[in-house]
Formats: C-alpha cells, sequence, structure tokens
C-alpha cells in the first residue's frame, strides 16, 4: 500500500494516515466520553455560579479543534484540495 500512496504523485506526497486516525481517534474519544457522562456533564453545564458558564464554550473549542482537525486529515487522504483563487495575480 505504501507504494499506492507515492506512485506519481511526487517526493512530498505522503498521506497524513498517522494525523488521521489520531485525530479520528480524539475526536471519537470526546463524544465517547460526553455520551458516557451525560449526567455529570449536563450537571456543570447547567450550573450559573463561579466559572460553570465557560464550560460549554470551553468544550465547544476542543470539540471543533478535534473535529476539525479530523475533516482536515479526512479531506487530505482523500486528495479533495481547494483550487488556488483565480485572478489575484500581482
Amino acid at each position: 500500500m505504501a507504494g499506492a500512496q507515492s506512485k506519481g504523485s511526487g517526493a512530498g506526497a505522503r498521506k497524513p494516515w498517522l494525523a488521521l486516525a489520531l485525530s479520528g481517534a480524539a475526536s471519537a474519544l470526546c463524544y465517547g466520553l460526553l455520551f458516557a457522562y451525560e449526567t455529570e456533564v449536563m450537571a456543570a453545564f447547567t450550573r450559573t455560579d463561579g466559572w460553570y458558564p465557560t464550560l460549554p464554550v470551553l468544550t465547544a473549542f476542543v470539540f471543533s479543534f478535534a473535529h476539525g482537525a479530523f475533516t482536515g486529515y479526512f479531506w487530505e487522504v482523500l486528495g479533495v484540495t481547494a483550487r488556488p483563487p483565480q485572478g489575484l495575480e500581482e
């Protein structure tokens, strides 16, 4: 399978399989912990005293980072890339 990755793709075209697997595991772990500790999470996230109201915001950042990294590596492994913008040459 390693030969198929670099075949006709140039020297620097290795696909980030390890990063994809690690970020996917991190994203799955986030969701797994959220569902496993649903009661505790709801108890903490619905409190209104102290710093508890910041917990949902911080959790959203963590989920966004983990899921966004996984999605980026996923598309990179599939070979889907953005087309360079046209008409911006100086």
